[in-house]
């Protein structure tokens, strides 16, 4: 069911959505004392841990006093000594992707889905020993940090950051200089806000953990170079500059002036695109899932069409798989429907079964079988998407 924007949301301190995004939303930060009243998170810090050390699972641990110098980044997995050789306190462990993983923590991330979702990256879940950090830095996203467990004391500052204003010699991008000038200790249920390139610094208090829904938002110089490689493959080797026609000029060293209009319009031609074309390009860039989870978008084995209609007419319940990422577009002669960087064309009369799939995290095979009955298209979706593993037995 779609959010009302203009109810207000105890997530928010009272605000609606319509308001935080209009006032707090990449302007300002927010910060909201029992967003969650009573939160208690459900996952432990040793499930954590063992989760951490589990291939496929991006996790990395922090050390402010590593055996090699300050701040020492070690990625993972890991294994159980890695963490039993761990100091007493300055350290912290993060993992990435946690709803990915741990499906029935998707729920946790509903409230936070008046942003849309090709806009969501992760729940990133750390836990930090006494005194844990990750040193006072910058992100190049919105953040929302949940207190999970634990107390964690937070600073931010207002300086503006240089791109060369960061500790040098060490992986991680900490900040050589910090100037706070607001701070808060956040108890489990509170909610802190922030925008991207806000300075900031979290310390434990005492062992903690914190939740970070995170939401990125592409660069353009990525974008771009996805789309001139993309283009590239498009255009055969024989396409080159030609100048029929040519006439004698008396400086040979000058690039004339028509030689510069061919040149030019040239490369226009070669990138040329309607927008129509580049937004169903959009689409698959933008659901296109992290490289580390690809690997496990797969079935172990490849169904039979028995075994898919088994699937859709004999199970209870379906589930979307976590690492799935799907949005859709409408256009002129139907709607495109992107699934995990793959384009599905679909045509008018299917907007209420690209609602479901995309609304929705667990679905009725009955009403998937409804919503798609009338369509050729949509039926071949569903059996491939079943045969892909985005769509399983809840009991997986």
């Amino acid at each position: 069911m779609a959010m009302n924007p203009d109810e207000p949301l105890t997530l928010l301190g009272g605000l609606t959505a319509r308001a935080f995004l209009r006032d707090y939303w990449q302007k300002k930060p927010l910060l909201v004392r029992q967003a969650i009243p009573g939160f208690e998170s459900p996952l432990s810090p040793e499930e954590l841990a063992g989760l951490a050390c589990e291939a496929g699972v991006i996790s990395r641990l922090v050390c402010e006093r590593g055996e090699s110098g300050p701040w020492a980044l070690r990625t993972g997995p890991f294994d159980e000594n890695d963490f039993t050789t761990l100091p007493g306190s300055h350290w912290t462990l993060l993992v990435s992707d946690i709803e990915k993983h741990l499906p029935e923590l998707r729920s946790y991330l509903e409230p936070f889905r008046f942003i849309p979702d090709w806009r969501m990256d992760d729940l990133m879940v750390s836990y930090a020993a006494p005194e844990g950090s990750v040193g006072p830095h910058v992100d190049e996203y919105d953040v929302f940090l949940l207190q999970a467990q634990g107390r964690r004391r937070w600073q931010i500052a207002s300086q503006p950051v240089s791109g060369d204003d960061f500790l040098p010699g060490i992986e991680l991008r900490i900040l050589r200089t910090f100037h706070p000038d607001q701070e808060w200790v956040l108890e489990p249920g509170d909610l802190l806000y922030l925008p991207p390139r806000i300075p900031h610094h979290g310390v434990a208090v005492g062992p903690c953990m914190t939740w970070s829904v995170g939401f990125r938002a592409p660069a353009w110089r990525d974008l771009l170079a996805a789309w001139v490689d993309q283009r590239y493959e498009t255009l055969a080797a024989q396409d080159r500059y030609a100048d029929p026609g040519l006439e004698p000029q008396e400086n040979p060293g000058e690039i004339s002036a028509s030689a510069l209009a061919r040149l030019i319009a040239g490369l226009r031609n070669a990138m040329a695109v309607d927008d129509a074309e580049l937004a169903r390009w959009l689409g698959t860039q933008l659901t296109e899932p992290k490289a580390e989870l690809l690997e496990h978008m797969q079935v172990p084995e490849t169904l039979t069409d028995d075994e898919v209609r088994s699937l859709l007419e004999g199970s209870d319940i379906l589930e979307r798989h976590g690492a799935a990422r799907m949005a859709w577009i409408r256009q002129d002669q139907g709607f495109c429907l992107f699934i995990n960087g793959q384009e599905h064309l679909l045509p008018i009369g299917t907007e209420s079964l690209l609602r479901y799939l995309c609304e929705a995290h667990l679905y009725e095979p009955r009403m998937l079988m409804r919503l798609s009955a009338t369509c050729g298209e949509a039926q071949d979706l569903l059996k491939a998407l079943c045969k892909a593993g985005v769509l399983l037995p809840v009991n997986e």
